[in-house]
């Protein structure tokens, strides 16, 4: 049976402009607002395209051609384009991903630097947690909040199978080593493949109640780059719910949503009342909640993207790397604003007069747009 209490669905979004393509509100007031009310106040930052995984739903075999290194946004630029958000545009928390952002060498000093500057901001990294174990301790004394850990099973043979690369151990060693450290949450991110991993969901999650860690079944994107993605082949947010239902019982957890991609439940065994933990469930595809997007993304050559699936980005590196003015600094603000008020009403799968066929999968993938 389905626990999902209420279908989310898509709401009617209504442009807060007299029409779509009015001119954006001018100011730095409004932060980044786009033409249907939403504002973005969390903010995702790529810091590398490259990743040590070749997991099959993100990259090919064969890895990507990588960015140069000359294309990346330096460390300064990294701390300048957060500061312009938090400070002027209302950003009011910060997730660094990637690729795999521990291949930064400067990935310490980058965080530091960001936790000096804004000492309140939540700040979060995404992270496949390979080579994590070496670097949770500097990490947490630089100011690093919580970490989000993409672990899709704890069976080396369906990680080898899932990753291509028999690392298993070393990513339960890095998510130790930052439970040690004092960073929580721990959220552990996991995608269900037909025939490899789904079968023993329950268990995962079983595995992560136990030590305390939020678990977040990803419903799979159509952001492999090897296209090779289909409606049939993803198990939906029902179905997962229905795989984790033959071990326990789930219940709509009580607080707000409050913009979050993930909606939660609240686990127990089926016939108790003891509360083990939570679970979450990111349905982008059949369940999306674009009406309530409050995200922006900076790729990892400074380029905006409104939008996940966007197929539109613009491009801040150039105004960063010509100059250091208050003057570019308003330049470069306002192209941030730019592209957030062009923000499209919804990506089209899944959402009520939008349907697949309105879609078009973005040319790059998850890696290299930074989730």
């Amino acid at each position: 049976m389905d626990t999902k209490a209420v279908a989310l669905g898509m709401p009617e979004l209504r442009p807060v402009s007299p029409g779509l393509g009015a001119p954006r509100p001018g100011g730095t007031e409004t932060g980044l607002l786009d033409q249907f009310g939403r504002v973005a106040t969390d903010m995702r930052l790529s810091l590398t395209d490259k990743c040590n995984l070749r997991c099959t739903y993100c990259m090919p075999e064969a890895g990507l051609d990588w960015l140069k290194k000359d294309k990346l946004l330096t460390a300064a630029e990294i701390v300048r384009l957060v500061g312009l958000g938090v400070n002027r545009l209302g950003v009011r928390e910060l997730r660094l991903t990637g690729g795999e952002p521990l291949v930064r060498a400067d990935l310490v000093q980058i965080i530091a630097a960001l936790r000096v500057n804004h000492p309140d901001l939540p700040i979060s990294l995404t992270t496949n947690g390979v080579g994590l174990a070496k670097k949770a301790q500097a990490l947490a004394d630089a100011g690093l909040t919580r970490l989000n850990v993409s672990m899709d099973t704890i069976h080396h043979d369906a990680f080898l199978q899932l990753t291509r690369r028999p690392f298993l151990d070393q990513v339960k060693a890095g998510i130790e080593a930052a439970a040690a450290a004092g960073m929580k949450p721990i959220k552990i991110n996991a995608v269900l493949l037909r025939g490899i991993n789904d079968s023993t969901a329950a268990e995962l999650l079983e595995w992560s109640l136990e030590r305390g860690y939020e678990l977040r079944f990803i419903e799979q994107m159509p952001l492999d780059a090897d296209h090779g993605w289909t409606r049939d082949g993803m198990i939906t947010a029902a179905e997962i719910r229905a795989l984790i239902a033959t071990d326990f019982e789930l219940t709509p957890d009580p607080r707000a949503r409050d913009g979050a991609p993930a909606e939660r439940f609240e686990v127990r065994r089926h016939g108790s009342t003891e509360l083990l933990g939570t679970v979450g469930i990111i349905a982008s595809v059949t369940e999306p909640f674009c009406a309530d997007c409050r995200r922006t993304r900076i790729t990892a050559e400074g380029k905006v993207m409104s939008c996940l699936f966007s197929r539109t980005e613009v491009d801040l590196l150039e105004l960063l790397r010509a100059g250091d003015s208050t003057n570019d600094d308003d330049a470069v603000t306002a192209r941030w604003q730019d592209a957030m008020w062009a923000k499209p009403r919804a990506h089209g799968m899944g959402h009520p007069g939008l349907g697949d066929a309105d879609f078009v999968q973005p040319d790059r993938s998850m890696s290299a747009i930074g989730g």
